[in-house]
């Protein structure tokens, strides 16, 4: 990756559906604001409207849902028709309350919580 604070976007065009792997070595989504601009961001550059990013690049609160970030966050990533799916490993999680919201996140067709770049792939084409 590039210098520090650089957020690199390859799409990725699987079957007709371009998605946008977004990579950082550093926190892109710590608050609302941050996340609108990503979504403003990658869509500018890129003109996707769906994206994968790393757990890593998401401020550790919002895996807190007693912060409410989680879903202020990703509210607007559906008010504004962009879909998300974050890659990571979310067995560390312990809190009930996160698992079952990870679970309702992945049965509908905007958010999901994925293991693997490939299954991201896959659930944001369609």
């Amino acid at each position: 990756m590039d210098e520090e604070g650089v957020m690199n976007i390859q799409v990725i065009q699987h079957t007709s559906v371009p998605i946008a792997r977004v990579t950082s070595n550093s926190i892109l989504i710590f608050d609302v604001d941050s996340a609108l601009d990503l979504i403003a961001s990658v869509h500018y550059q890129s003109g996707v409207r769906r994206l994968i990013l790393d757990s890593s690049a998401i401020d550790e609160r919002f895996f807190d849902l007693k912060t409410r970030l989680a879903g202020d966050i990703l509210q607007k990533f559906v008010t504004y028709q962009t879909k998300l799916a974050i890659v990571g490993d979310f067995s560390v999680y312990t809190s009930k309350s996160l698992r079952d919201f990870i679970r309702e996140s992945n049965r509908g067709s905007d958010i999901f919580f994925v293991g693997s770049e490939e299954e991201a792939i896959t659930r944001l084409s369609f």
